[in-house]
């Protein structure tokens, strides 16, 4: 009989574990998702970074461009009111 009772307590212990193993298990699913979503933010997150370096970079380039530009501009303006100058006193 003790043994009897031993394997009907065994199996009522059994039935009412059951729910807690499929919460479990549907835990360590929804966990695994998480982790995958959690990956692909870190992978996100990089390309991001690379791309905001990469703009940084263009932005540098960019306006180092326009200052030169910007210097040729002045000086091509100082020439042309040296020439205007120049062609007031021939006249």
């Amino acid at each position: 009989m003790n043994s009897e009772l031993k394997e009907l307590l065994q199996s009522v212990i059994r039935e009412e574990l059951k729910p807690v193993h499929r919460r479990l298990d549907q835990m360590e699913i929804d966990q695994h998702g998480i982790k995958r979503a959690l990956d692909q933010m870190e992978i996100d997150q990089q390309e991001i970074k690379r791309a905001v370096l990469d703009t940084s970079e263009r932005v540098a380039e960019m306006k180092s461009f326009l200052e030169n530009q910007h210097r040729i501009i002045e000086l091509l303006s100082a020439r042309s009111i040296q020439q205007e100058a120049e062609l007031k006193r021939i006249k």
